[in-house]
């Protein structure tokens, strides 16, 4: 019996199989490259197509659950056959003038209320698509585990927060029907739910048990932060890929729009953190992966950078400061490529402990330590240069990948989130 997590992120998918004692079979990425568009939807299918067909027969043969988590606010309009009726809209666009709207008429504090926020996308798409335009807003994990079972308008309550998901009720409230009509918006159920097996055309396209449960997905940064096992309110995951995003376990729930804080139901507990458009996409415009880590080699990571930095992609910052005008700072820049690495490397460090620093001002359990996930895990240097700055133990997590994460969820069910071990 074999568990298949898969895991949508920036620039890729990767995919694992556990076993029931969670040990990995079976691993295997694909590169979505660069994307116009309209390719990114077609590309996305194509990719979890590949990805399930890949696996060796008798691990096919033989899976028993499934589940997905893609990248938080990145939302398909659909009709009711799943396909999309405009190019997907990312995580990081942005919906100004409908947030201002949300931001008037949400509980305050929401963070549908954020120009980046999957709620502000779907009264984007309304607009432009009409009333008849779509059947179905759907978030990315929404509709890739659609795609495997057949059936329209299931998701979870991690990737409906900022579809304006009531924390403490646990559907869509009213203010959000007024806005956006529930009819038009998934159902709103518990991580790990059982939703229906995988269809049987695609069963037997693909070659997998036809008894193959699929499962209510996730966020993929929450995928990374069940990959990493931390169970104590103060632990702490920071993902690094593309973006950085921290996950803090807190026993208080906390929340500030201005700041891009929120909190995610988490069993008996609350996953609080943020997610900053700083990360790895700014050191990929300057370095390859070989040549970052033959630079970092020649940064002593116990002596402090003069450089500060403000390592933005381009304009705009959601954590923690939320500022859509926010510009890049990435001057005065040394002929010492080293030497630009390590200031880059402490001004997303400086980053992170801001964050983490602002968790606690907002009443958060304060972080006590702090595993790493993504790629960015795999420098050591830049580990030491974080531990440094944050003042807490950092290493890098066990397991570091949210396609783990994901497969521990198809494999335990939403009674992964039903209590979480003191």
């Amino acid at each position: 019996m074999y568990f298949l997590g898969i895991d949508f992120g920036t620039s890729g998918a990767r995919s694992c199989v556990i076993d029931t004692e969670g040990v990995i079979v079976a691993e295997d990425t694909r590169d979505f490259g660069t994307l116009e568009d309209y390719e990114r939807a077609g590309i996305w299918r194509e990719a979890l197509w590949d990805l399930v067909a890949s696996l060796p027969p008798a691990i096919r043969s033989q899976l028993s659950d499934i589940a997905l988590d893609g990248t938080s606010g990145t939302v398909l309009a659909c009709d009711e056959e799943l396909s999309p009726r405009h190019p997907p809209l990312l995580y990081n666009d942005r919906a100004v003038e409908e947030a201002a709207l949300i931001a008037k008429t949400a509980t305050p504090g929401h963070p549908a209320a954020a120009v980046t926020s999957g709620l502000a996308k779907v009264l984007w798409l309304k607009k432009r698509l009409g009333l008849t335009g779509a059947r179905v807003y759907l978030n990315q994990a929404d509709w890739l585990s659609g795609l495997l079972t057949g059936r329209v308008g299931m998701t979870d309550y991690h990737n409906a927060l900022k579809m304006g998901l009531d924390l403490d009720a646990l559907k869509w409230p009213a203010w959000v029907e007024y806005l956006a009509d529930i009819d038009y918006l998934p159902v709103p159920v518990a991580p790990g739910s059982r939703l229906a097996t995988v269809s049987r055309p695609r069963a037997r396209y693909l070659g997998v048990n036809p008894g193959c449960m699929v499962h209510a997905g996730t966020t993929d940064s929450i995928a990374a932060f069940l990959a990493a096992g931390v169970s104590q309110s103060g632990d702490a995951v920071t993902s690094l890929g593309s973006t950085l995003v921290l996950k803090l376990l807190s026993d208080t729930r906390v929340e500030s729009t201005e700041h891009g804080v929120y909190s995610h139901w988490f069993g008996s507990r609350w996953l609080a953190g943020g997610a900053s458009n700083s990360g790895g996409a700014v050191l990929r415009q300057f370095f390859d992966d070989r040549t970052l880590a033959a630079l970092s080699e020649q940064i002593d990571p116990a002596v402090a950078s003069p450089l500060d930095y403000l390592p933005l992609p381009r304009t705009g910052e959601r954590f923690p400061v939320n500022d859509p005008a926010l510009a890049p700072r990435l001057t005065p820049r040394p002929a010492d490529d080293a030497e630009f690495l390590h200031g880059l490397l402490e001004s997303l460090a400086r980053i992170e402990a801001r964050g983490y620093g602002l968790l606690a001002e907002l009443g958060s359990a304060p972080v006590r330590r702090i595993e790493t996930a993504g790629g960015g895990a795999r420098n050591p240097v830049w580990t030491r240069i974080r531990q440094r700055i944050l003042g807490v133990p950092v290493k890098r997590a066990d397991q570091t990948e949210a396609a783990y994460g994901a497969a521990l969820l198809a494999r335990d069910g939403e009674q992964r989130f039903a209590s979480n071990p003191s």
